[in-house]
């Protein structure tokens, strides 16, 4: 016989083990689901994370997120979860040969990020050095008053070149493959905020010393970071399949309290639109644990007895 959980958390970064936190200490019985490819897990370095003055990789913050949460045995697999569906009052997510039943789900996928054309161990090592970057508000202060190219186009590149250049005066705007969508008003923009916008598309990228070099097909230019503004994929095939209320961007629609156009199903994180970083998914994750044990409480009151499981 199956285990009923009262909730199956898919997804294993901040919001989902801040979640897994919640609910074990509201003494509810929990399953992680993690695939291992939270995009917190490729930060080098984050200084917008409080208490951490010196700053925190996003290797550190999840397995010390981990051994919280470790500590009040929430139950965790490493798994893909490939379809999940409802049963009734019940939700089944299935990974593999694996199938796995609860009362509520908690959706924490994520987006993935658009990556630019490169050798994989150059961009991990560009990443690594800061020459490589994804998120301006994460780090924009890191880049202040040095020069910065900002691969991407339409309003999306223009949006992130244009945020960027709050924090300095040398901002270049570089197409990628397909070259530039820009429109009139767009070009506007990048000419009223002292941006300059290249044409030409680079043929190559490549670590040169301290800075990052765009090889271009009459010339080489150098920067001291490239951020990728190529934009992102949401991970909400699941909450599709389900059924969900989904936005144009694939994001599942939730309410305040995080919860889902269908009852018991939930979704907080960067699947969720709004602002993705790692203290909001935090936030989110807990405001979607206390709506999951409430929702429950309110069709089987919780009451504790010593010793027992509630």
């Amino acid at each position: 016989m199956r285990h009923l959980y009262d909730c199956i958390i898919i997804g294993g970064g901040p919001a989902g083990l801040t979640a897994a936190l919640y609910l074990a200490r509201f003494h509810m019985s929990v399953l992680l689901l993690d695939a291992g490819n939270s995009r917190a897990d490729l930060i080098p370095i984050s200084h917008n994370q409080p208490a951490f003055p010196d700053g925190i990789s996003g290797k550190d913050l999840l397995a010390r997120m981990r051994t919280q949460v470790d500590g009040f045995r929430v139950a965790r697999r490493q798994i893909e979860v490939q379809e999940l569906r409802s049963d009734g009052d019940r939700f089944v997510a299935v990974g593999g040969a694996v199938e796995e039943v609860a009362r509520t789900v908690l959706l924490a996928t994520g987006v993935i990020n658009h990556r630019p054309t490169m050798d994989e161990a150059m961009h991990d090592e560009a990443l690594f050095r800061g020459l490589l970057r994804y998120c301006p508000i994460c780090d924009g202060f890191e880049v202040t008053d040095k020069s910065v190219a900002v691969l991407g186009t339409g309003t999306h590149g223009v949006n992130e070149a244009t945020f960027i250049r709050g924090f300095t005066d040398r901002v270049t705007l570089v197409p990628p493959v397909g070259g530039h969508r820009l429109s009139g008003d767009d070009r506007a923009r990048l000419t009223a905020a002292g941006v300059v916008c290249l044409e030409p598309v680079p043929h190559a990228m490549a670590i040169d010393g301290d800075e990052i070099r765009l090889d271009l097909p009459e010339t080489s230019l150098t920067f001291a970071s490239l951020y990728v503004g190529l934009g992102t994929e949401v991970c909400g095939r699941l909450a599709t399949s389900l059924g969900a209320r989904m936005s144009k961007d694939g994001c599942p629609i939730v309410d305040r309290h995080q919860r889902t156009t269908i009852g018991g199903f939930y979704a907080a994180g960067d699947v969720v639109a709004g602002l993705d970083q790692i203290v909001n998914a935090m936030g989110q994750g807990a405001v979607a644990a206390t709506a999951i044990r409430n929702d429950l409480a309110a069709h089987r009151p919780l009451m504790r007895v010593s010793g027992g499981n509630g």
